[in-house]
């Protein structure tokens, strides 16, 4: 009964603060020739004088304030040589100390203690009213000064300053408890300089409202496809300005800090009573905060950010990365390290030296990539770390586009093998083409697209240390690239399927030969493998993507290095005889030692025995 009679009085209050909102806002404008009531109910003018000083000129204005103890100005509009009253807004209470008063009404009903009534409240419009007539209330005050905290309540608080033309980037900063044990949530409101150049000269002002409770009794009107209710996970924001400003940049501490604590910017539709998604487009989500640009309209004034449903947080893609990843670098590490094992026994050619350059500088490609990976995804990343951030795109973006550009040019070294160019050609220069091709080709695209993208902050990925998607379309330079490579790769190993039935290069028995159809089996296999992997990758950036893309996309991407060592080394014969090789020259060494250090001791022992 308690719990019922505490939801009666929130309703109440709700009604009440909704209806004088309404009753106040029609009482304050006054057009000519009305008059204020006294409270023995007289007529009683709340001017000082019935007329401007000074000559009237024609179309002119002028104000004068109100009487002793009212509030507002008498507008005066000069007619036909006649000052003639136009307007008046003369009330016994300011606005401000009337918003006050109204504020610590809202500020009792919205304190936590609170909060657990509203459900017993049968109005399921309640809360959205009382948002909708605070944030009309405020459209009526009037910032004095050039910034003040208007209300400072622990539920509401209410900020303002004026702007103009020639204001440069303005904020207004909020730090808000959700309880008294808690630690402060913050919030801020920027707006940009590029919408403030839209003022007229003459000043204007701009208001905002924070609620760090509001959001948790906010209730949608039902919509089709969406599960309600939705959770909430930062401050309201609500924002008064001029008509002419349309777009602000808000920043929201998230509530829920945990890793898969996604993030969805939104804005309240008063009319419709529920979030819209539409009214904003994410800038940044990193572990604790949010970055939204909004636009800002007469029916959606209020702001925040959701737990966002479209993320794929499911514990088998961590798993899957995690365990993939780890295989990964401990393949190509393992490659590495064969490589260096068997260099000089396969080596013996121009054609066969390169070749297993390429491999080298692939591993060490993705290895690289792989590490940048773990580092982007692993360190917590805060507001002060947003360069890192942006380091680590960058070179997680270079490193995967080198992986293609050397797959690029060992296509190339099979064509120029096929024509017999390099027989011509100097190991050194060949060296200078390929890390040209490897290295040089990545850098100019990876530089060009952080260059173009990050001076507008569409250089990332919202939620991830990775390319912009939904935004720039950053995420295109290096897609476009990888496909490319991917065709032209399989062109050439087409071409080489065709050539070498030929009789006059199926034939031969040339060593040249016999390496470059290695190269092109590992090309042909390598090659639909990586397209693959990059193929499910963009299809996971569609929104509603099936869970099974994912997990193969997670699969593919982290066994890169585990496919390379496999089809690039381990299933090359040259590669394993002279690993074998290898291994028997290590024994027989390793036996002539022992017999070594044996020889004197037996010796010895001999001496002793005859002795």
């Amino acid at each position: 009964m308690k719990m019922k009679s505490q939801a009666t009085m929130i309703c109440c209050l709700v009604f009440f603060l909704s209806t004088e909102c309404s009753h106040y806002r029609s009482k304050i404008h006054l057009k000519a020739g009305d008059k204020l009531q006294s409270p023995e109910g007289k007529p009683k003018t709340g001017r000082i004088q019935e007329k401007c000083e000074g000559p009237c000129i024609s179309s002119s204005n002028c104000s004068q304030p109100c009487a002793k103890d009212f509030h507002g100005e008498i507008g005066f509009t000069c007619n036909q040589k006649k000052w003639q009253k136009s307007a008046e807004t003369c009330t016994s209470l300011s606005v401000e100390k009337l918003f006050k008063s109204y504020s610590e009404v809202a500020n009792h009903i919205l304190d936590t203690a609170a909060i657990s009534n509203w459900a017993f409240i049968p109005n399921k419009n309640a809360s959205s009213d009382l948002l909708q007539s605070v944030n009309l209330f405020a459209r009526q005050l009037h910032i004095h000064n050039n910034s003040e905290n208007i209300v400072n309540e622990l539920f509401i608080q209410t900020k303002g300053f004026h702007i103009n033309h020639n204001t440069s980037e303005k904020s207004l900063n909020f730090s808000m408890s959700m309880n008294n044990t808690t630690e402060d949530i913050l919030g801020m409101v920027q707006i940009p300089r590029q919408e403030l150049r839209k003022l007229w000269p003459n000043a204007s002002q701009a208001i905002s409202i924070a609620f760090p409770t509001l959001g948790a009794i906010l209730r949608e009107a039902h919509l089709q496809n969406v599960s309600l209710p939705r959770q909430v996970n930062g401050l309201v924001l609500s924002v008064v300005l001029p008509e002419r400003l349309q777009e602000i940049i808000l920043t929201f501490e998230k509530i829920n800090k945990t890793r898969n604590a996604r993030a969805q910017c939104v804005g309240w539709h008063s009319k419709k009573r529920r979030w819209d998604e539409k009214a904003c487009q994410m800038m940044l989500d990193i572990r604790n905060e949010v970055k939204c640009r909004c636009n800002y309209t007469s029916v959606v004034m209020s702001f925040s950010i959701l737990m966002s449903s479209k993320s794929m947080t499911d514990k088998v893609l961590d798993y899957i990365t995690c365990i993939g990843l780890s295989v990964s670098i401990l393949s190509l590490v393992l490659c590495l390290i064969i490589e260096a094992t068997v260099w000089s026994r396969v080596v013996v050619t121009e054609i066969s030296y390169m070749r297993h350059v390429c491999i080298v500088n692939i591993a060490v490609s993705l290895l690289t990539a792989n590490v940048w990976f773990i580092i982007g995804s692993h360190f917590n990343i805060k507001a002060q770390d947003y360069n890192m951030c942006v380091a680590v795109t960058f070179f997680s973006h270079f490193f995967y586009l080198s992986l293609f550009f050397w797959m690029l040019f060992k296509a190339l070294l099979i064509i120029y093998g096929i024509l017999v160019i390099f027989r011509r050609m100097m190991k050194s220069r060949m060296m200078v083409i390929g890390f040209a091709i490897g290295y040089g080709c990545p850098l100019i695209i990876a530089v060009t697209t952080v260059a173009i993208t990050e001076p507008e902050k569409g250089y990332m990925r919202p939620e991830a240390c990775w390319l912009n998607w939904d935004n720039t379309k950053a995420l295109l330079a290096f897609a476009i690239p990888a496909f490319v490579i991917v065709a032209v790769n399989l062109i050439v190993v087409l071409v080489v399927a065709v050539n070498t039935q030929r009789p006059s290069i199926g034939s031969s028995k040339s060593q040249d030969v016999v390496i470059i159809m290695r190269i092109s089996k590992n090309v042909a296999i390598l090659t639909p493998l990586l397209g693959l992997t990059w193929g499910f990758g963009i299809a996971t950036l569609i929104e509603g993507t099936s869970l099974t893309f994912h997990i193969i996309f997670a699969l593919l991407n982290a066994f890169q290095g585990f496919f390379i060592l496999l089809f690039g080394t381990i299933m090359d014969h040259k590669i394993r005889d002279a690993l074998r090789m290898r291994m028997s020259s290590l024994k027989g060494k390793s036996r002539a030692a022992e017999n070594a250090s044996l020889g004197p001791t037996n010796g010895s022992k001999l001496m002793n025995r005859q002795g």
